[in-house]
């Protein structure tokens, strides 16, 4: 009798063990280390005041995608709302983001 209570006890112990490295130690239900999210940088479109916004953000994510924090802005350009060549000089603004987040990336990684 003695030998099944020092199973339990042991079995119990594991238990409190396992979950206090799930809480406290980085590790994620599948049992594999969490990791720190990273940031990275990205475009991104904002329309307020009149105007449509292009920028490029650095940014970190959670590991749903859900956003945790911007640490870095560039605006790559102000569009007027009203401007007769928005278009035009949306999809250019755009092309120019995306070129600078090229090289944000390969200079940082």
């Amino acid at each position: 009798m003695r030998f099944l209570i020092i199973l339990v006890m042991l079995a119990v112990a594991a238990v409190v063990v396992v979950l206090l490295l799930y809480a406290f130690g980085g590790l994620s239900p599948d049992g594999r280390r969490r990791t720190a999210p990273s940031s990275r940088w990205e475009t991104h479109t904002e329309s307020s005041g009149g105007a449509t916004t292009v920028v490029v953000r650095q940014v970190t994510r959670d590991a749903s995608g859900g956003l945790l924090d911007e640490t870095g802005r560039q605006t790559i350009a102000a569009i007027p709302d009203g401007d007769p060549d928005w278009d035009a000089r949306y999809h250019e603004a755009m092309a120019e983001a995306r070129s600078r987040v090229a090289a944000l990336e390969a200079e940082s990684g």
